[in-house]
């Protein structure tokens, strides 16, 4: 449980600063947008994007999984972009067009793999140290 929470807060800061990075590259999509939020709007937009990551994409995905297959999985990027621009919709202070938000989600995908792999490959390793 407690490896759980400790991938989960990782998962959360990373996806903040993939957040951040992406808004500063992408910019919200609006042109009279000044953005001028702090680390604290990001970090909440992180947290609510971080748990509709958990428990809602699962559900999108199923529910999608008819436009996922007939798109050999391209589908999925656009999955990514809704996961975002609800986060960034529910989160205070942030706003982002659609389709800024589906490039977001490809920045916080490779950024979410990136994670991934990491600690997939210290997982291993521990296993391997324990034998």
């Amino acid at each position: 449980m407690k490896q759980q929470f400790f991938v989960f807060v990782i998962r959360w800061m990373l996806n903040s600063f993939g957040l951040w990075v992406a808004v500063r590259l992408f910019g919200t999509g609006y042109n009279s947008a000044e953005l001028t939020e702090g680390v604290w709007v990001f970090l909440m937009a992180g947290l609510i994007f971080s748990i509709m990551n958990t428990i809602l994409r699962p559900i999108v995905i199923i529910l999608s999984l008819p436009a996922i297959l007939l798109t050999l999985g391209l589908f999925t990027i656009i999955v990514n972009g809704f996961m975002v621009y609800v986060s960034l919709k529910l989160a205070p202070g942030l706003n982002m067009t659609f389709w800024n938000s589906v490039l977001t989600g490809i920045v916080l995908s490779l950024v979410n793999y990136i994670v991934s792999s990491a600690l997939e490959l210290q997982y291993v390793r521990r296993q391997e140290a324990k034998r």
